[in-house]
């Protein structure tokens, strides 16, 4: 009998019900901690060159996310990141595999060691609501069998384009797994809110299904809020395959059916939740902030907070 793997709707509910708590931790959760793993904070930024990196320096963050330049820039730019006691820590390629060769030169030179690129979208279409969600899909291929319980029969074009998002993803990034290898840069497929992989177990599989420790996860907190599995469900479903953590926040309104990104600690994710799983993961590493619109020095305070499992 051909395996099969499912989140089923029992684990839905469940899920639903812990994010539906938010903010309201046990209070052994909700108290500070004493974590093995270390985490440090970083901002994104375009090009790393002192006038980006000074102001984050003084406010207290250890290095940046930064963007794809040319391999000469980005060694002079890491020169400069090492003299102000700073790292350039990973490289966004984003949405364009196109530019990914390009990503994993920049980050060797900047001394970065993943480079974090989107495999896909689906949009224009018919899709489930995410409250729908009952996904059963096949492990070998990465193949939707269901989307949602019953019927899915109006789900079909999406079922089918979500297959060939897989197929593409294989096609896109297969080629340089070496290349990485080689750099030893890991190339960190992130989880965006584009209508794909939106379960940790059948994203566990796009990860996996390379079969290479240089492809891993690149784990945004704040993406998959709105599909209601809590980040933390996600982040002990991968476990060691995280290798780097974005943080953002999104509030859900009181139906749980929709919402809106906001600044981190002010939305639904339970980040006392999200510290002990990153614990659980052992997870030691960079939490990069992924929003703007604050004093960095308040970004730096919450990302303490969260650090510290407050």
């Amino acid at each position: 009998m051909e395996q099969e793997t499912a989140t089923t709707r029992r684990e839905f509910v469940a899920a639903s019900g812990a994010l539906a708590l938010g903010l309201a931790a046990s209070g052994a959760d909700a108290q500070t901690k004493t974590y093995r793993t270390k985490l440090y904070g970083a901002m994104i930024v375009g090009k790393p060159d002192e006038a980006a990196l000074r102001p984050l320096k003084e406010a207290g963050f250890e290095g940046v996310e930064a963007g794809v330049i040319h391999e000469d820039e980005a060694r002079e730019c890491r020169r400069i990141a090492e003299n102000m006691g700073m790292r350039i820590h990973s490289v966004l390629a984003g949405w364009d595999p196109g530019i990914l060769e390009k990503a994993l030169r920049a980050a060797h030179a900047y001394g970065a060691d993943a480079v974090l690129i989107v495999p896909g979208a689906v949009r224009g279409m018919k899709m489930p609501e995410p409250w729908e969600l009952d996904i059963k899909f096949d492990p070998k291929t990465g193949y939707l069998k269901q989307v949602v319980a019953g019927d899915n029969a109006p789900y079909r074009e999406y079922m089918e384009a979500h297959d060939r998002a897989t197929d593409k993803a294989h096609a896109d990034i297969g080629p340089l797994v070496a290349l990485a290898a080689e750099l030893k840069v890991a190339i960190a497929l992130e989880n965006v809110w584009h209508n794909l992989w939106s379960r940790p177990d059948l994203f566990k599989n796009l990860v996996t299904s390379f079969k290479s420790p240089w492809v891993k996860a690149y784990f945004d907190v704040g993406n998959h809020v709105k599909y209601l599995v809590p980040p933390e469900v996600w982040i002990r479903t991968l476990g060691r395959l995280i290798a780097k953590v974005h943080i953002k926040d999104y509030k859900l309104a009181p139906d749980g059916r929709s919402g809106s990104f906001v600044h981190p600690r002010d939305g639904s994710v339970n980040w006392p939740a999200v510290r002990s799983a990153l614990e659980a993961a052992r997870y030691n590493g960079w939490l990069t902030i992924e929003d703007g619109g604050l004093p960095l020095s308040e970004f730096r305070k919450r990302l303490d907070e969260i650090i510290a499992g407050r």
